[in-house]
């Protein structure tokens, strides 16, 4: 039965020079002012999307590796998205704006005022996606940087720091009654002391109490520990599946059983599924692009190569295409996920790396489930389909330039909400009532 699921837009560029390398960087948008990304969130929010992550990447890489990730600015420059959220809180009145903050770079009272800034001025849509990229660690400190599961340990007791610190506030403590001219009662305040493994301060925080609940927070973990730290504290999950019926079940049911392990239910978690679409406008033209991208040729894998090396933070435009990826190659820093979704379903100790790109460079067809090339309503029959499935919702994937988005959503938002898929409607409340609406 068809359903209602909930819409996100991944800015997957984040906050850096949208356009670059695209035809499209001859509207002339400078991707250092706010214009470009407000004109993009005011047509996700007239769509009916609920949220708009922005991705970050607060280093710009291993100094091996730097001019690799900003000679095609792959992996930098970018600016703070925490910065740009009120700009575009400024311009919509329902769409929640979640970057992407690292907690080895904000110490918890900070991290816990500025946030309830936020939540304040937005009307409690702010949201957070916390990372716990290790790789940025030496432009924090000159502490050793932490193993992966260590940086997830961190990330746990950052966010119960940050729940303990806008918690310090009782509800009753907030007075504010102008006939006896009490503002607040001093007395309902903990002073919430903590003194953890990776933390230590006083409160209580200097903001008053959320009317709406705290700040939304996301994450993209997939390895069993970052399950795991889902499980414990994420309302929504960035997932990165393959789209089958199976898969999409059993990662579900890893989500779920790792809340229910947490002591918290299966829907307390929205799971959003990325997805990056190419719509065209028949299904000849899909089949052409599919047939077309069957045998890329060296500049195609040379291209390919370079956004999967700013990814990784590791060269692999010095590696021989024609042998297997040895043993070592990437940093202890660079993410489980990230690896394995360079290898793919491959055999990373006998495939050569040629071959490895060539899967990448190819496309699929939405009809037979190979990819995501095909017409709007093409996808939006996928999307149904998830729905069928139990699926919460989909994040689709790329620029936030304003000829990206269009391009995306100008036939498929129609299909999608005559279909009944997507809504129509916002829940009051910010963006903690429209997850839960349905």
């Amino acid at each position: 039965m068809t359903r209602l699921q909930h819409f996100g837009w991944f800015l997957a560029r984040g906050f850096g020079p949208h356009g670059w390398g695209y035809p499209s960087l001859d509207w002339d948008y400078d991707w250092t002012k706010p214009g470009l990304y407000q004109q993009s969130a005011r047509t996700l929010e007239q769509a009916g999307f609920d949220l708009v992550i922005i991705e970050d990447a607060p280093s710009l890489g291993s100094p091996e590796t730097i001019d690799l990730r900003i000679r095609h600015a792959f992996g930098g420059p970018k600016h703070d998205p925490l910065l740009l959220a009120p700009y575009l809180f400024d311009a919509t009145e329902h769409l929640g704006v979640i970057p992407t903050v690292n907690p080895a770079a904000y110490v918890p009272y900070t991290a816990a005022r500025q946030f309830a800034t936020l939540q304040h001025l937005s009307g409690d849509r702010l949201g957070l996606n916390v990372v716990t990229d290790t790789g940025s660690a030496r432009h924090f400190g000159t502490a050793a940087p932490l193993g992966h599961d260590a940086a997830y340990d961190r990330a746990e007791e950052w966010l119960e720091s940050l729940r303990l610190l806008w918690r310090s506030w009782s509800p009753e403590a907030l007075v504010v009654d102008p006939v006896s001219g009490v503002y607040a009662d001093g007395t309902r305040l903990d002073h919430a002391a903590h003194r953890g493994e990776y933390f230590a301060f006083d409160g209580p925080l200097n903001a008053v109490p959320f009317r709406e609940g705290e700040p939304v927070i996301a994450s993209p973990g997939g390895s069993g520990r970052g399950l795991g730290f889902a499980g414990a504290n994420s309302d929504i999950q960035l997932a990165l599946a393959p789209l089958d019926r199976d898969s999409i079940t059993a990662y579900r049911a890893k989500i779920h059983a790792a809340a229910v392990e947490r002591g918290r239910r299966p829907e307390d978690i929205t799971i959003l599924f990325a997805i990056q679409p190419a719509l065209v406008s028949s299904a000849a033209e899909a089949d052409r692009l599919v047939a077309a991208s069957a045998n890329p040729d060296e500049a195609a894998l040379v291209q390919i190569a370079r956004k999967q090396s700013s990814d990784l933070e590791t060269d692999l435009t010095a590696l021989d295409l024609d042998a297997p990826i040895p043993a070592g190659t990437f940093a202890n820093h660079v993410s489980e996920g990230s690896i394995r979704r360079l290898i793919g379903r491959n055999d990373a100790a006998t495939t050569p790396l040629r071959q490895i790109l060539a899967a990448h460079a190819r496309l699929g067809r939405l009809t037979d489930g190979s990819g995501f090339v095909g017409t709007a309503d093409e996808f939006a029959d996928r999307i149904e389909e998830l729905g069928e499935w139990g699926n919460d919702g989909v994040l689709l994937w790329g620029d936030l330039h304003p000829v990206t988005v269009h391009r995306v959503l100008d036939e498929l938002v129609p299909i999608l909400r005559r279909r009944g898929i997507l809504r129509r409607e916002y829940a009051p409340g910010g963006l903690r009532a429209n997850l839960a609406a349905f």
